[in-house]
């Protein structure tokens, strides 16, 4: 079956392109939710090279609404390693290291795994951490989530054919057999990644170019995990740069500065 249109799909001529536009979008985003009824920013990132992207751009992006506002916003993560912290493979170590260390979001809104425990109460800790965060949301609601996308069409770390893809109780899932290393890891699950209000996948360069032509393009009996993500009522939209975006054939949006 075909999947449903995503709101947007924006080409942009270079990953710095794309990254400087991420983070702009980030701090509009931030900046509405601010504004509104509820006056917080729910953010969930995403590891890979989304790190060094959000951290080379993102700073300056955030900061001209000042530390206060800063103060209100809530960072979760999509997946976890189940590494220590420092290890290479953390991906809130990384942020930690690289992004949130220049960005002053208080340390107790950001949401993170306890890493010293077992996997499967790694992910029960994290889902009960996030319900605190989100009281009131029956499933946490991300103002805005940010995914990438692997070569075989993951996201977070729901893997094709895996069965966490069918889980709809848990929002906040233990696996301890993916298939991309490390093995143990907490992932959140469609549930949550479908109730966001915004949700922007974005990838670079021509590796992924099959896999987004097969999502954005397909008709699959049974689709990849990234095309499982289509929010109830809010937006997706997709940030890709012109070699991701090679394959397609689908009308896109695009983007340069020059």
């Amino acid at each position: 079956m075909a999947a449903p249109a995503p709101d947007l799909i924006s080409v942009f001529s270079s990953p710095q392109e794309l990254g400087a536009s991420l983070a702009q979008l980030v701090a509009q985003r931030a900046a509405c939710c601010l504004a509104g009824a509820r006056a917080r920013f729910a953010l969930g990132l995403s590891g890979g090279s989304l790190v060094s992207m959000l951290a080379r751009e993102l700073p300056a992006a955030a900061a001209p609404a000042g530390p206060a506002s800063l103060a209100r916003w809530t960072v979760g993560f999509c997946d976890e390693r189940l590494v220590p912290f420092e290890h290479a493979e953390s991906t809130y170590g990384l942020y930690r290291t690289h992004l949130l260390s220049r960005l002053p979001i208080p340390d107790s809104q950001v949401i993170t795994i306890n890493p010293q425990l077992p996997v499967e109460e790694a992910a029960e800790d994290y889902a009960k951490k996030l319900r605190q965060a989100f009281q009131g949301d029956s499933i946490p609601v991300f103002d805005l989530l940010i995914l990438g996308v692997g070569p075989d069409g993951h996201t977070c770390s729901l893997f094709p054919d895996h069965p966490l893809l069918q889980e709809r109780e848990k929002i906040v899932a233990p696996i301890s057999d993916s298939p991309k290393p490390p093995p143990q890891r907490v992932t959140l699950t469609l549930p949550v990644l479908n109730a966001a209000r915004t949700v922007i996948f974005v990838a670079t360069g021509e590796g992924k170019a099959a896999v987004l032509k097969r999502i954005l393009e397909g008709k699959e009996e049974n689709p990849l995990p990234a095309a499982l993500v289509q929010p109830h009522t809010g937006k997706l939209c997709w940030f890709l740069d012109e070699a991701a975006a090679g394959l397609l054939t689908v009308p896109f949006e695009k983007h340069s500065t020059l």
